[in-house]
């Protein structure tokens, strides 16, 4: 056996999972072990349980495709198994959050890719170029859970790359409103078009909650440990959204005008973006981007299908910046939405917490 972490899959078979599966393979400190899915999938081999479900643009890993598959809901049985896991399994908000904790508290970190912990108190919720510091919290979450190594953290919503990073690169210049819409590839819904043919040549103006969360997940992200628990920013910008989904298979557009109170230059707002860096890149994490946001000059960039894979899908593009006539300025944002905000988003926050020492070997 190698040295590298074992790693088990919550919920493989579906999209999230598969895209994890497919991001792991060959990754140098990870490696896939152990699947878990639902009962009807338990006991097949993973290439049976995905079947032709598989919606990757690349072949199913070798390496996966005769591990048998394991009963989620046999929590002991998976943890055994496994160094951490991944989360992306299909449940309500309650069971998540119960399957999330049980696995916490057989000792199994989890870094999951859910909505059900992003507004638990003492749950980091992590972008980690934007605030690593709030896995300090986890200190805290141990206490709760009775654990010495277990413990849940998340990622935020996929909708809310193409557009937060780029705020908090100008935050010294303390933006005051933000008005944001979202245009949505299916692959958010967990979907492709030979799954969800009324979507080609089709716009639906409504995501279910993904406005709140598009408004409210930012200021999450910029708030602050107090008590134990992350408070949201009470000083952040006001964020209102409009969430659409739009006939693209990967990538979400953002179309952004924003107030600021000390008002920037076009100049020093690309600056700030192409300079922007966290730790992943001063630790150069396997997947972290070398340049998290890059800016284009054109004016028909960024563009899904140019610049959706910019850094391997981990880095995001910004592009149409100028003046408003209501607003400071205007611009454009691109994200790959099951890379940079999901799977592989949630890798590297896996990255992040083995090197930081969160996450070792059992």
């Amino acid at each position: 056996m190698s040295d590298k972490l074992k790693v088990g899959i919550l919920g493989g078979t579906g999209m999230v999972g598969q895209r994890f599966i497919s991001i792991l393979e060959n990754h140098p400190w990870f490696e896939v072990v152990t699947i878990a899915a639902s009962p009807r999938s338990a006991g097949k081999t993973y290439a049976e349980a995905v079947g032709d479900r598989w919606k990757m643009d690349t072949p199913m890993p070798e390496a996966v495709k005769n591990i048998i598959v394991k009963n989620v809901n046999e929590v002991e049985a998976v943890a055994s198994t496994v160094d951490f896991v991944f989360s992306a399994v299909d449940m309500s908000k309650e069971e998540i959050k119960a399957i999330e904790e049980a696995y916490a508290k057989t000792e199994t970190p989890v870094v999951s890719n859910n909505s059900a912990h992003r507004w638990t108190p003492d749950v980091p919720m992590v972008v980690p170029e934007i605030n690593p510091e709030h896995f300090e919290v986890i200190k805290y979450q141990k206490q709760r859970l009775g654990t010495t190594r277990g413990f849940v953290a998340v990622k935020p919503n996929c909708s809310i790359q193409s557009y937060a990073p780029a705020l908090t690169a100008l935050k010294e210049f303390k933006p005051k409103v933000v008005v944001a819409t979202t245009y949505q590839a299916i692959s958010g819904a967990g979907k492709t078009f030979k799954d969800w043919p009324e979507m080609v040549g089709n716009i639906i103006p409504y995501i279910g909650g993904e406005e709140e969360k598009s408004e409210q997940e930012p200021l999450r992200l910029w708030g602050s440990i107090k008590n134990g628990v992350i408070e949201k920013c009470e000083d952040g910008p006001i964020i209102t959204c409009q969430c659409i989904r739009v006939p693209v298979l990967n990538g979400h557009t953002a179309a952004v005008f924003v107030s600021f109170e000390k008002k920037p230059t076009k100049e020093e707002i690309i600056d700030r973006w192409v300079n922007f860096k966290g730790l992943p890149q001063e630790l150069n994490l396997p997947s972290a981007p070398k340049q998290f946001i890059q800016y284009l000059e054109d004016d028909n960039r960024p563009q899904v299908a140019l610049d959706v894979d910019f850094e391997n899908g981990m880095g995001v593009s910004m592009g149409r910046l100028r003046e408003d006539t209501v607003y400071d300025y205007k611009f454009i944002g691109l994200s790959h939405n099951t890379l940079r905000g999901a799977a592989g988003g949630a890798v590297l926050c896996a990255e992040l917490l083995k090197a930081q020492g969160y996450i070792t070997k059992k």
